[in-house]
């Protein structure tokens, strides 16, 4: 089997723009045989990315003719650069940074919502004094990355409260795990937005951590996988074998009876992350996030609920992270390829 190494987020940077194009070259036909893609991810998580190191583990992505690379850079707005770049021919950011790059002219689409529950929560001290986000005011929160989907999202929340970062509370960017622990520690930060990965890691530090996210917001669905529209003319087989090897991912890692083999795929992607207590654990939450709900369960894993998209670019106005509504939201996703990647 074919090592896929992890560079580092500064290693990636280094990528030049004359490999990348050579090997671009003749892309159509060799997506036909076995094509070599990069994947670019926001953080370095193997579990945050769990189907993906399955697939990879069980030989999914092979079968589907592809041998793929996983890239973690820092935050959604570099997973978007880096693919309008032509460094990464699929991604996955969020879904603010993904309007936000549409509206600037990117032909970025949302193809797989791999977090059909909400992977961002609003976390603080469990016995500090705040017990909503309202109570927040005037304080510092504590994100991963200063342009991170973890924004867009308490943004969102912030906003509905009458609320806009720099005017009534500051957003400082601590990382993600231990740095944000730290920050804690140091009461550098109030509350700290975070995904289930970084919630798991904190708890392993010893921090007793308590979630203050309104109930309305947990619905907002968190990160998944996407392309440029150019980039999917130019290779029109990746979206259908890349989905199908995921969801053949989840179900492998949704089977209680697969815990352990899930776990080590994972842990071949991050040793490091792998040799962690957390592991376990957070292995439960993100099988558990991108669970669809009942409600949506019979439309399979990747579906994207068009009304969560509106509820989430209605947000994104009203915080202004957009500054005007998208003239056709539809656009920036698509469904088209669901019941494909579920048969």
């Amino acid at each position: 089997m074919t090592n896929h190494n992890q560079m580092s987020r500064r290693g990636f940077g280094k990528l030049t723009m004359g490999g990348i194009a050579a090997a671009a070259i003749g892309a159509p036909s060799i997506v036909r045989a076995q094509a070599a893609i990069t994947f670019a991810v926001p953080n370095p998580s193997a579990l945050t990315w769990l189907p993906y190191w399955v697939a990879v583990g069980e030989g999914y992505f092979g079968e589907e003719g592809l041998t793929p690379t996983l890239e973690a850079i820092d935050g959604s707005s570099a997973v978007l650069q880096a693919m309008a770049a032509g460094q990464a021919q699929i991604g996955a950011p969020g879904p603010g940074p993904t309007l936000g790059a549409r509206a600037r002219g990117v032909d970025v689409k949302f193809l797989y919502n791999l977090y059909p529950k909400s992977v961002f929560g609003l976390l603080v001290k469990a016995d500090s004094a705040y017990q909503t986000p309202a109570e927040l005011k005037g304080t510092v929160i504590g994100v991963g990355t200063a342009d991170g989907a973890e924004v867009s999202f308490t943004s969102a929340i912030m906003a509905d409260l009458g609320m806009s970062a720099g005017t009534d509370f500051t957003y400082l960017p601590v990382g993600d795990g231990g740095t944000a622990a730290v920050a804690f520690l140091r009461d550098e930060v109030s509350s700290y937005a975070g995904a289930v990965s970084d919630a798991a890691i904190l708890a392993a530090r010893g921090l007793n951590l308590r979630e203050i996210t309104p109930e309305a917001y947990l619905g907002f669905f968190g990160n998944g996988i996407a392309m440029l529209e150019s980039q999917m003319q130019a290779m029109p087989d990746l979206a259908p074998k890349f989905g199908r090897a995921l969801v053949r991912g989840m179900r492998f890692a949704s089977d209680p009876a697969n815990k352990k083999a899930s776990l080590k795929h994972c842990a071949d992607g991050n040793p490091q992350e792998g040799e962690q207590d957390y592991a376990a654990s957070l292995f439960d939450g993100v099988v558990g996030r991108m669970t669809p709900t009942d409600a949506f369960m019979n439309k399979g894993y990747g579906y994207q609920p068009p009304e969560h998209w509106q509820a989430i670019h209605d947000s994104a106005v009203a915080s202004g992270a957009l500054s005007e509504a998208l003239p056709d939201l539809s656009a920036a996703y698509t469904n088209e390829f669901v019941e494909g990647w579920n048969a």
